[in-house]
């Protein structure tokens, strides 16, 4: 080995963060293999690689007896000795059976080592740098699609991104840029595996604190998301500080807020719904964009009764049973929705209930 492989070791080690002790101990290991198995030879061998000149020494370890039987693994005290008068019975000496033309082989198992660890050491890091990111918002471009994925591009990496995670109708072009979520990072023999999604509620609740300053400083909160991608979905709000609306925090001025996150999500729905500890004030809020006359609770069952006016129960139901089935998930509480004349004739309720109780929440297309 020259001294240009010494000085490069020394640069891996200083750009990327490699150790050359563990490379020439990765190096030597190798070697031993290489020199077994080009000499065809089973004795016990040791490789010495120079850390200052990059000279490579192989040795024979023989144990020294009495009566040598195997003379590849065992060497006399005589003959020890010839080498080192020191030596005593049942020492290993070493001797050296550096082969001639040794340096080739060295060359090219060296090369091979070294470019294997430094694809490991970048493997390690950019596994290092996306498992931190897992449950966060990346961007990258569309390189390709086969009948199971979607390949993205982040730069380092290429992630998955499964058909089954795609919005309904969702197609993209190739070289187009997309925002999705990190679901899952693994690492894997073949590197780092990203796997990536556009339906799961992470992505909502990541694109509102990315957009909505507030959030992101911790004055709102997002308390909880419900989702059918690519259709509607709704997220409940609160406020720590009583002098700022969640609800319309979030909206942002003439709504430029929400609307980028809208466009983002090809066009999905988002009730926005100011969470309450107040179950009944909640699961009112939750049917946005429906009115609500009462909602009674039953804490046993966690179950909320809710009546709504006749001309209002399509709409508190939704489109197969979509925005009662979202509400639910949002709050955690099994919702059964009831016209003011199924009340009536159900309970014996009056037909003519009280105002329609206060809502604060903002549904936008």
């Amino acid at each position: 080995m020259s001294m240009d492989f010494i000085e490069a070791m020394n640069e891996l080690e200083r750009e990327k963060g490699i150790s050359k002790e563990i490379l020439f101990e990765a190096i030597e290991a190798a070697l031993i293999s290489s020199y077994k198995r080009n000499f065809n030879t089973a004795q016990n061998v040791r490789v010495d690689m120079n850390r200052n000149t990059g000279v490579i020494k192989v040795y024979a370890r023989k144990l020294i007896v009495e009566e040598v039987l195997d003379p590849r693994m065992e060497i006399s005290l005589p003959a020890a000795r010839e080498i080192n008068p020191h030596f005593q019975l049942e020492d290993i000496a070493e001797i050296e059976v550096t082969p001639r033309d040794f340096g080739r082989i060295a060359a090219q198992t060296a090369k091979q080592v070294v470019t294997q660890r430094i694809r490991e050491a970048e493997r390690g890091l950019i596994y290092n740098a996306y498992v931190d990111k897992e449950e966060d918002i990346v961007t990258g471009t569309v390189q390709r699609q086969d009948p199971r994925n979607v390949y993205i591009d982040l730069g380092k990496v290429e992630a998955l991104l499964p058909l089954n995670e795609l919005m309904p109708n969702e197609k993209f072009k190739h070289g187009e840029r997309t925002k999705a979520y990190i679901t899952k990072v693994e690492n894997t023999t073949k590197g780092p595996q990203i796997m990536l999604s556009r339906t799961h509620p992470g992505l909502l609740k990541r694109l509102f604190e990315l957009e909505v300053p507030e959030i992101f400083d911790g004055v709102v909160e997002i308390r909880s998301v419900a989702r059918e991608a690519g259709f509607r979905s709704k997220i409940a709000v609160y406020s720590r500080n009583d002098e700022v609306d969640p609800v319309g925090s979030c909206v942002g001025p003439k709504g430029v807020r929400v609307q980028t996150i809208v466009s983002e999500l090809r066009g999905e729905k988002i009730d926005i719904v100011r969470y309450s500890d107040k179950v009944e004030e909640y699961v009112a809020n939750a049917l946005s964009p429906s009115k609500v006359l009462e909602v009674e609770v039953f804490e046993n069952e966690k179950m909320a009764r809710v009546i709504v006016p006749d001309y209002q129960l399509s709409l508190a139901i939704g489109i197969k049973g979509q925005n009662a089935r979202l509400a639910a998930k949002l709050t955690g509480w099994k919702i059964d929705i009831k016209s003011e004349t199924q009340a009536e004739q159900e309970f014996g309720r009056p037909k003519t209930f009280s105002d329609e109780m206060p809502q604060d929440s903002v549904s936008v297309d």
